[in-house]
């Protein structure tokens, strides 16, 4: 929902019926996968394997690889996962994110690591960092930050003239370490504008950060659309990657990148949560926080054939792998996974496998 009161001009829809398109298909692990033991890592990308995707998103966090000082780097645990990726022919998206309590300025003093960096220049020069090591071991694709538009994931609250700073000179540096290199900005929480707390919509700081030219120096959006409790077919926040009357897509065309494609880093439903679950797209209850593990399968299986639908949208990532607490723990953010905290598959890991080749079965190679 709008607040500011601004108007634009409405964007044409297409009158006819779209087709579908190949995608890359992939799942959105987070800051997980660094932290799992052996075992846990190769269980993690055997699922991956197995749902028939063939990308991973991970979080390469700057803030895990330079925790203490500026002198001291801790790869190790990102190797371990470039490694056992690549073992799969796992293509890596890697979002470089989150900044070192060292590196953030002086007026964040609550240790948070969505604080953004005191000099956007030691974030690009940690960029440049990673992609030299990274790029001879096959990462090309690089999403530079996460949801910026939230106060969450940019404290104290959402800077599009500070991100932009940010992610010129971080795409100038993995330019320069890689020619190659494919640079998506960061990912657009589908929110409303909401000054109250501090949320800014993804087409506002698109639009925002495209006045400041930061939608040229990369390659592709990046966008996180969660429907729930709709459907993605029926969901407003899909429409809004080409086809509302207010769109990613036509924000860029009109700052002079027609034609940019979409990747859908994020996607998903959260099964546990402090309120009441949805059951169905139908389910008018109050405070729904979350859906039921049926709907959830459900979702997952009307994700893909919608994505492939917008010409636009080049990827979509399934958030998330797994439940990272039990049932105990009511935050919902913690239970989007395919599978529970115990591990166990969840409905939606069978759904998603079968959407997937049925996508391949009309996309075949």
């Amino acid at each position: 929902m709008r607040v500011d009161g601004r108007r634009r001009q409405r964007l044409p829809t297409s009158p006819e019926p779209p087709k579908e398109h190949d995608l890359r298909l992939g799942v959105s692990y987070g800051d997980t996968l660094t932290w799992k033991s052996d075992e846990g890592l190769e269980a993690a990308l055997n699922d991956a394997v197995g749902l028939g995707t063939k990308w991973i998103r991970v979080d390469l966090a700057w803030n895990n690889i330079q925790p203490d000082t500026p002198n001291d780097y801790n790869w190790k645990r990102f190797d371990r996962v470039v490694t056992a990726a690549r073992e799969r022919n796992l293509e890596i998206l890697a979002t470089i994110a989150y900044t070192p309590a060292w590196a953030r300025a002086a007026s964040c003093s609550d240790a948070r690591p969505s604080c953004p960096p005191a000099d956007p220049k030691r974030f690009a020069a940690f960029a440049k960092l990673a992609a030299l090591r990274y790029a001879p071991q096959g990462v090309h694709t690089w999403e530079i930050w996460n949801e910026p538009n939230l106060p969450q994931f940019w404290y104290p609250k959402p800077d599009a003239k500070a991100y932009t700073t940010l992610l010129k000179a971080t795409a100038k540096s993995l330019r320069e370490a890689d020619p190659t290199a494919y640079l998506l900005m960061g990912g657009l929480a589908a929110v409303g504008t909401w000054e109250k707390i501090k949320y800014v919509s993804h087409v506002d700081f698109l639009e925002q950060v495209s006045v400041l030219g930061g939608n040229k120096v990369v390659d592709a959006l990046s966008y996180h659309p969660y429907a729930w409790p709709q459907l993605p077919h029926d969901g407003k926040v899909f429409k809004e990657i080409s086809s509302a009357g207010e769109n990613l897509v036509g924000v860029a065309e009109r700052h002079g990148t027609p034609g940019i494609p979409v990747w859908l880093t994020e996607t998903g439903a959260p099964t546990n949560g402090p309120g009441n679950a949805a059951a169905d797209e139908k389910s008018r209850a109050e405070n729904i926080t979350h859906v039921t593990e049926a709907f959830q399968a459900r979702i997952a299986t009307d994700t893909v054939p919608t994505a492939a639908q917008d010409k636009y949208v080049a990827a979509v990532f399934w958030f998330a792998h797994q439940d990272t607490a039990t049932g105990e723990d009511k935050s919902h953010s913690k239970y989007y996974g395919l599978r529970r905290y115990d591990g166990s598959a969840k409905p939606a890991f069978a759904t998603l496998r079968t959407a997937i080749e049925e996508y391949k079965k009309k996309h075949p190679k």
